[in-house]
Order: C-alpha cells, then sequence, then structure tokens
C-alpha cells in the first residue's frame, strides 16, 4: 500500500496526545513544539531556551496571565492544541 504525500499518522504515544503549542516572545518571534499532555513545561521552556540560544535561567513563561512553573504541565493549566504561551526574557547585568 503506499503512502500519500501527506504525513503518515505516527502512532499515538503513551501518556495522551500530542499538542501543538506555540510560544512567542515579545519581539514577535513564535517558535512552536509538539508536548505531550503530561510533558512537564520546564522541558518545554529548557527546549524554548536552548533553541533561542538564551540562558535557561533567563527565561520564563506565561500562560493566560500567570507564570507557568516547571513541574506545571499542559493538562494542569488546561492548554489546549493551537494555544500559544508568552516567553519573557529576563535581562542580567548591571546598568553602565
Amino acid at each position: 500500500m503506499a503512502m500519500s504525500d501527506n504525513e503518515a499518522p505516527a502512532p499515538k504515544p503513551e501518556g495522551g496526545e500530542q499538542l501543538n503549542i506555540k510560544v512567542k516572545d515579545g519581539d514577535g518571534n513564535e517558535v512552536f513544539f509538539k508536548v505531550k499532555r503530561n510533558t512537564k513545561l520546564g522541558k518545554l521552556r529548557r527546549a524554548y531556551a536552548d533553541r533561542m540560544g538564551k540562558p535557561e535561567n533567563t527565561v520564563r513563561f506565561i500562560f493566560d496571565g500567570q507564570r507557568v512553573q516547571d513541574d506545571d504541565t499542559a493538562e494542569s493549566l488546561e492548554i489546549e492544541d493551537q494555544d500559544e504561551i508568552d516567553a519573557m526574557v529576563e535581562q542580567l547585568g548591571g546598568h553602565c
């Protein structure tokens, strides 16, 4: 049986369906991630910081007006497919 040009359906991962989540920073940069409902969002934050070349401890996530904690999950915050998380990058260093 031949596959079409569309993506082959992936088997469902253990632990629930995957969500497509957009992380957007103050400069308008958008990064898309696929996460499971029960993945701790600290893992997502670390991946985002790595991808953006930012120190991990300077990146904060905000969802629906509340700061996302590392132990939060998409399920615990009721994040749905296609939802957007705001990324805040703290500037380190002193003043001139």
